[in-house]
């Protein structure tokens, strides 16, 4: 058996029928040494039954753990806990990827001099045809040490491999009753402290899936609004531009309203108080958008995976 170098961690719920997408995926892979986690999240369309077969028949190790459906970073902080390899890598359970993706990100990952100061080594995606989504980098290698700097190159769709001792310090936060935290939160707290390596290098096939979360962002955030008020409010103290600063705390702000937060506890002494306060009926409305949306039972807003990514500050 191959050294482990990725745990490959995958988080599903009741995806029976995109879920061979990545079995057939890692089958294919020219670099073998990884093994895949499974996180089922409460699926009931036998999911675990699909993976029974597979780990019988597969020549890489498929570990399989089930949860209550809780939601996808729950399921993402235990793969970080189980995960043995030395690099992680979030494999969504309705895409696809090339079949030398493991192979590229390790050798990038190998070519980087001092990886105590490195996380993240972040490719580009592609649809179904082949074609580009969102911006390519602008040099086919592009080392990013600010967070300024990680910020900007991950505004559209992305995906890479984190180094698993790195996500252990930084788990997603579980708050109770609520079923999604913003994945841009956990790739934010990490920006302040590593660096990251960017490579123009087309990896992950994208597959557009009605039902994902990717396609429905709106009424998730809505659903767990404590988990969106905190990203935002992260956001705003972050060095982004003045720009998305403003938008982050008018989110803040509705999404604090949807929690039930109390309203003086939103203000802060001195400018973040004053631009708070001036931002604070934009919130509102905001917030009374999505009300009066909900109680006419109309569609929130749909979004697909590289739309989120702009939202929410982008993936690895």
């Amino acid at each position: 058996m191959s050294e482990v170098v990725f745990t490959v961690s995958t988080q599903t719920y009741n995806r029976i029928d995109s879920l061979p997408r990545v079995y057939e995926s890692l089958k294919a892979q020219t670099f073998r040494g990884f093994e895949w986690l499974i996180v089922d999240d409460g699926s009931t369309d036998g999911t675990g039954e699909l993976v029974k077969a597979w780990q019988a028949a597969a020549d890489f190790p498929i570990r399989y753990f089930y949860q209550p459906n809780r939601g996808k970073h729950i399921g993402f902080n235990r793969s970080v806990v189980e995960a043995q390899g030395e690099l992680l890598l979030s494999f969504d359970s309705d895409d696809s990827c090339a079949p030398n993706a493991l192979e590229r990100f390790k050798s990038h990952w190998d070519s980087i001099a001092d990886k105590e100061n490195y996380s993240t080594v972040s490719a580009l995606c592609m649809n179904e045809q082949g074609h580009l989504i969102g911006d390519e980098y602008p040099e086919d290698v592009r080392d990013a040490s600010s967070f300024s700097e990680q910020y900007r190159l991950r505004r559209s769709e992305r995906w890479g491999v984190n180094r698993t001792d790195v996500l252990r310090k930084y788990p997603f936060p579980e708050i109770e009753s609520e079923h999604f935290v913003p994945e841009a939160l956990i790739w934010n707290r990490i920006a302040l402290r590593y660096k990251a390596r960017f490579v123009n290098e087309k990896l992950r096939i994208y597959h557009q899936t009605p039902g994902s979360v990717m396609s429905s962002l709106s009424r998730v955030r809505l659903e767990s609004p404590k988990g969106a008020s905190l990203y935002y409010f992260e956001l705003s103290r972050f060095p982004v531009p003045f720009l998305i600063k403003v938008k982050a705390l008018a989110n803040y702000i509705r999404f604090s309203f949807h929690a039930g937060t109390a309203t003086t506890t939103l203000f802060e002494k001195g400018f973040k108080k004053l631009l708070t306060m001036s931002v604070l009926p934009v919130g509102y409305l905001m917030y009374r958008r999505d009300r009066f949306l909900v109680a006419q039972k109309s569609p929130v807003g749909r979004v697909s995976s590289s739309s989120q990514n702009a939202l929410i500050g982008g993936q690895p």
